[in-house]
């Protein structure tokens, strides 16, 4: 004849125990609260680094088309020079020569391919102008998201202290924190 019998540890014993009376239920709240802010936090950390990477890549765009602009200015100056060498030819030489006549067709050729080169000078300068001003929007934004992380951040660490002490003038302070951190994000959100 098979008996068993049944030998309940102190594990079994708190396991039931627990099952038979309602936890905590501020400790069980807090926790909720805490794996909340702890998303909002990593979104917004998220944004910041997305912002920052962004404002990054534009600088650095308008530092190679600033460079590209460069270019074109002294693409431009070589062909005002070579201008200048042409009308000095052209005023040294004596009238109604060859070279007279060359030197004049080269003030003319030389005029004319100065014109384009401006014109694109002056446009990639426009886009170095456009890069810069969206870099600096962009890391505009990423400081609210990091200040916006920063407090989410010091929410969760109040609503830990929160749940150590039980002091509910922490927890309404955790609040206070949680809204300004969430207030800072959306700000951040709708100025992008």
């Amino acid at each position: 004849m098979s008996e068993e019998y049944e030998v309940h540890g102190p594990h079994d014993h708190a396991v039931q125990h627990a099952g038979h009376h309602d936890a905590d239920p501020f400790a069980g709240r807090m926790a909720v609260i805490t794996a909340v802010l702890a998303t909002i936090g990593a979104l917004c950390a998220y944004q910041s680094g997305n912002s920052e990477n962004l404002a990054l890549y534009y600088k650095n765009e308008a530092a190679i088309k600033k460079t590209e602009a460069s270019n074109q200015w002294n693409y431009y100056q070589a062909k005002g020079e070579k201008q200048n060498l042409a009308e000095l030819g052209e005023a040294l030489s004596p009238g109604n020569t060859d070279a007279h006549a060359k030197f004049a067709a080269d003030v003319d050729k030389y005029k004319q391919q100065k014109e384009p080169i401006r014109a694109k000078a002056e446009s990639i300068e426009k886009e170095v102008l456009d890069n810069d001003a969206k870099s600096e929007a962009l890391l505009h934004g990423h400081h609210r998201w990091a200040q916006a992380t920063t407090l989410i951040q010091v929410a969760i660490a109040l609503c830990a202290i929160t749940l150590l002490t039980r002091k509910r003038w922490l927890r309404n302070l955790s609040f206070v924190v949680t809204t300004a951190g969430v207030v800072m994000g959306a700000v951040a959100f709708f100025s992008a």
